[in-house]
C-alpha cells in the first residue's frame, strides 16, 4: 500500500482516541503533532504540513460534530477531508481521441508509465498506440516495444533515427487509426536547456492534448522543484506518480502538484502493465486511513472476473450459489483473486480488513499466503477430476498419494481441504439470503473490522492462508 508508514501512523493515532466521549484542547494539540510527525516523515512539504495541520487544528476545535459522533470518527471526518483536499482532485482524461505527451527525467518510469496508461485506456474500449521518441537511451526502443507488446497495443519507433522530432512526426502517421497516442520522450538525469529544446521541439510537432508529467515517488522533496521546472518549460496539465509500491517517502510527489497547479492523473506501482490506477482522491485517502476504497475494489473484481472468465468460458461464479461448491469453483476464485493484483492491495480497499486489521499482520504475512495459495493450486492439480468434484472422498490414503504427486506437505493438502469446507460454510450462508440480510451481515462485518477470520470468506480462519 501507498505511504505505508504513513497511514499507519495516522490510523494509531486516531485509535488513541477510542473510547473518548470529549476531546479536550490538549488531545487536539497532541493528535496534530503526531499528524505532524507522519506527514514530514513522510516527505510532504513543510509549508503544505503546516498549512494542513492548522487546518486540522481549527476545525476540531470550532466545530460541533454531528449528534452521535464519537470524537474519533469525528476526527477522522475532518483528517480525511483536509488530507483529501491537499492532494487535490484527479486529472480530466475523457475517454475520447486525444493525444497525451509524458515527460520526466532519468529513472522515473516514463517507458513502463506509457505501456500502462495505454492498457489501461485499452480496458475502457479505446484503441491506444505508444510512440517512442527517446533516441537518447540505449534500450528504450526494445524496452518500449516489449512493454506494448505485453499490454497488446500499437506502437511505433525507429531505431535507425536519430531525430526524435522525426520520429514523432512519423509516428502520428503511422499510428493515425489509433484513438490515444501516448508519446514517450527522453529523459535527463537534471533537467537541462538540451532536454527543455528536444521536449519543446516534440510538443510543437505532436501538438498534445494534455502534458503528464511522471514522477518517481522515491524522489522526496525534491520532485517539487523538478515539477515547477517542468512546468515553467513546457506546462504541465497532470502528474504521473511511480514506484509508489517500494517507498514510504511519496509524499513529497504527491505533494510536488502544489507547484504546478496540475493534478495527478495515475498512481503506478510494480513492473506490470496492470500495475496501475487511475487517481481518485477520495479512495486514495480511504485507503490510507484503513477505510477502504469500494469504488477501485470493484473495479478491479469486474477486470479480474472477465479474465478469469476467459479462461473458461462455461464457468459461471453466479453457479456457486446455486450448486454444490467444488474445488473447481474454489481455484476459480483462487484464480480472480491473483488477478485483482497483490493481496495486499486488495486487502487495503475492503472496509475494516485494511488499515488497522493490515498494520497487525507480519510483515510477510501477504507473501506467506499468496505462497499457500500456490501451493493449493498445484495439490489441485495432482487430483483426480472426482476429488475435485467432491473433495470429502479424500481420506488418509488419498491424501497421502496427493502429497507425494504434488511434492507438497500432507499438511498443506489438509489445509486446502479445510479451506473449501469453511468457503463451502460461508457460501451456505450466502444461499438463499435477500438483499436486507446481506445489508446487514456487510454492516455488521465492518463494524466488527472485516469480521476478523469469517471476512473473506474462511481466508482468515485457522487453517485458511492467512490463518
Amino acid at each position: 500500500m501507498v505511504l505505508d508508514n504513513l497511514g499507519s501512523s495516522l490510523r494509531g493515532t486516531l485509535d488513541d482516541l477510542r473510547g473518548k466521549s470529549r476531546l479536550s484542547e490538549e488531545d487536539i494539540e497532541d493528535i496534530v503533532k503526531e499528524i505532524q510527525r507522519s506527514l514530514l516523515q513522510a516527505d510532504v512539504d513543510v509549508g503544505l504540513v503546516q498549512e494542513l495541520s492548522d487546518n486540522i487544528e481549527s476545525r476540531a476545535l470550532d466545530e460541533e460534530p454531528p449528534a452521535g459522533t464519537t470524537p474519533r470518527d469525528w476526527v477522522l471526518r475532518i483528517v480525511y477531508e483536509e488530507l483529501v483536499e491537499l492532494v487535490g482532485e484527479s486529472t480530466d482524461l475523457p475517454l475520447e481521441e486525444q493525444t497525451i505527451m509524458l515527460a520526466g527525467l532519468y529513472g522515473s518510469g516514463k517507458t513502463t508509465t506509457a505501456a500502462k496508461m495505454a492498457w489501461w485506456f485499452s480496458t475502457k474500449g479505446l484503441r491506444p498506440a505508444i510512440i517512442q521518441t527517446d533516441t537518447d537511451r540505449p534500450g528504450a526502443y526494445d524496452q518500449s516495444k516489449e512493454m506494448a507488446d505485453r499490454a497488446e497495443v500499437d506502437f511505433y519507433g525507429d531505431p535507425d533515427e536519430d531525430d526524435p522530432v522525426e520520429i514523432a512526426r512519423a509516428g502520428l502517421e503511422a499510428t493515425q487509426d489509433a484513438d490515444v497516442r501516448i508519446v514517450d520522450t527522453a529523459g535527463r538525469d537534471g533537467l537541462n536547456q538540451e532536454l527543455i529544446d528536444q521536449i519543446e521541439r516534440i510538443e510543437q510537432e505532436v501538438n498534445p492534448d494534455r502534458n503528464l508529467l511522471v514522477l518517481d515517488a522515491a524522489m522526496g522533496q525534491s520532485a517539487k522543484s523538478q515539477a515547477a521546472d517542468f512546468e515553467a518549460s513546457i506546462g504541465i496539465d497532470g502528474v504521473v506518480i511511480t514506484k509508489l509500491d517500494g517507498t514510504a517517502k511519496g509524499g513529497g510527489a504527491l505533494a510536488a502538484v502544489n507547484e504546478t497547479d496540475s493534478t495527478i492523473a495515475f498512481l503506478g506501482s510494480g513492473e506490470t502493465v496492470k500495475d496501475i490506477e487511475r487517481f481518485e482522491p477520495s479512495g486514495f485517502i480511504s485507503r490510507l486511513l484503513g477505510m477502504g476504497d469500494l469504488k477501485q475494489l470493484t473495479e478491479r473484481v469486474e477486470r479480474a472476473m472477465e479474465e478469469t472468465g476467459e479462461d473458461e468460458d462455461d464457468w459461471d461464479p453466479e453457479d456457486m450459489m446455486e450448486g454444490p461448491f467444488t474445488l473447481k469453483d474454489m481455484r476459480k476464485q483462487m484464480q480472480t483473486m491473483n488477478n485483482m493484483g497483490p493481496l495486499d492491495q486488495v486487502m487495503d480497499m475492503i472496509p475494516g480488513l485494511g488499515g488497522g486489521l493490515m498494520d497487525q499482520l507480519p510483515d510477510d504475512a501477504m507473501d506467506v499466503t499468496q505462497e499457500r495459495m500456490q501451493d493449493f493450486d498445484v495439490i489441485m492439480d495432482s487430483m483426480t477430476e472426482e476429488e475435485l468434484e467432491n473433495p470429502r472422498v479424500v481420506g488418509q490414503s488419498r491424501t497421502e498419494r496427493i502429497a507425494q504427486g504434488a511434492g507438497k506437505p500432507k499438511e498443506r493438502v489438509r489445509e486446502l481441504l479445510e479451506q473449501h469446507r469453511q468457503m463451502e460454510q460461508m457460501l451456505k450462508q450466502f444461499q438463499g439470503m435477500g438483499d436486507g440480510d446481506m445489508e446487514r451481515m456487510m454492516k455488521q462485518m465492518q463494524q466488527q473490522g472485516g469480521g476478523g477470520g469469517g471476512g473473506m470468506g474462511g481466508m482468515g480462519g485457522p487453517g485458511g492462508p492467512f490463518g
